[in-house]
């Protein structure tokens, strides 16, 4: 009987997983579909599969929409998970990377190296929002396990927000100082208009291989999520888990800031969604959530591309509308719970 529900659970999320891949590509085909010249679907499908370099209409398809919108993809994988880590390991229903202060380390290690490193090349600059993920990170949980009762989700979610404030200002500081209003408004803004295909070299690896990581460590997240006491009991090194979930949330969102900016919200919205979709098995919701915050991203730059064409909205503002709201409802509804 239990392998029979066993069996019943797993066809039921393959047949979730297929419609939400199914739901994936036809967005995704869409938002590539769509821009500031009309293209027909067959001509998108032929410049897709037969590529041309010598045809105008393929060469504005390979070279600008089809990047952006695999980029868009990619990236809001990463944001998801990142998390979906975050919340499953830290047992906090509003943790996310934007929340607590890790995209706004990010983004502030970019605006001083562009104020001090203009011309680096894009891998060091992955490389330096990494190192200010994590020097951000590191800061925001020493210092709210450094407060009497020690480390709480309340507690975890105002100093990130304390932190992200901080680094904000000083980063509006320094474009003022240095006169980079300009180029770094992207990254306040954010948007996947600047991802190229050099880009994407890099950071699909990087990225794909962080969330198997996320995939491989899932089962130990789902038991830290029960509970101190339980996971324990159960033979889970926490303290291993939980350094090497972060780590991994800090990769995605570190990699993820430096190349679209600093957006919040998918990592908090999608994992919730997700659960509510498989559970709180941390071994389907991971993989559910790289697909659902592929497919939101997506979405939000579609949607910021159709406003007011043929300028274009900020995702975070998109997102932002979304995102906003939910987390007022979930801070809501997690003080009734205290």
């Amino acid at each position: 009987m239990k392998l029979g529900l066993a069996s019943m659970k797993g066809i039921t999320y393959g047949l979730i997983c297929f419609i939400t891949i199914i739901a994936l590509l036809i967005v995704m085909f869409i938002a590539i579909s769509y821009g500031a010249k009309s293209l027909t679907l067959e001509t998108v499908w032929t410049a897709v599969f037969h590529y041309n370099p010598e045809v105008t209409t393929h060469q504005i398809i390979h070279e600008l929409r089809l990047p952006r919108v695999l980029g868009a993809a990619i990236i809001g994988a990463g944001f998801a998970v990142a998390g979906a880590l975050m919340q499953g390991i830290t047992r906090n229903p509003l943790a996310d990377s934007g929340i607590l202060g890790i995209n706004a380390g990010a983004a502030f290690m970019v605006a001083l190296s562009f104020a001090f490193f203009p011309n680096l090349p894009y891998s060091s600059l992955i490389l330096v929002s990494f190192l200010g993920a994590v020097l951000s990170a590191g800061f925001i949980f020493l210092l709210s396990a450094s407060t009497p009762g020690g480390l709480t989700p309340l507690r975890l979610t105002i100093a990130g927000s304390v932190v992200a404030a901080l680094l904000h200002s000083l980063s509006s500081g320094i474009a003022i100082y240095f006169n980079l209003s300009q180029d770094l408004a992207f990254w306040y803004a954010g948007g996947v208009a600047g991802v190229k295909w050099q880009n994407l070299k890099l950071l699909v690896p990087v990225i794909l291989l962080t969330i198997a990581g996320a995939v491989m460590i899932s089962r130990s997240v789902s038991l830290i999520a029960l509970g101190e006491e339980v996971s324990t009991n159960l033979g889970v090194k926490t303290d291993r888990i939980r350094l090497v979930g972060i780590g991994l949330a800090i990769i995605l969102a570190g990699v993820g800031v430096s190349a679209v900016g600093s957006i919040g919200f998918v990592g908090l919205v999608i994992p919730h969604i997700a659960r509510k979709i498989v559970g709180v098995d941390y071994r389907f919701s991971i993989p559910l959530s790289a697909l659902l915050g592929a497919m939101l991203l997506v979405l939000a730059d579609l949607g910021a591309r159709m406003v007011h064409p043929p300028k274009e909205f900020a995702i975070s503002l998109m997102i932002a509308l979304v995102g906003v709201p939910f987390f007022l409802y979930l801070a809501r509804k997690e003080r009734r719970s205290l």
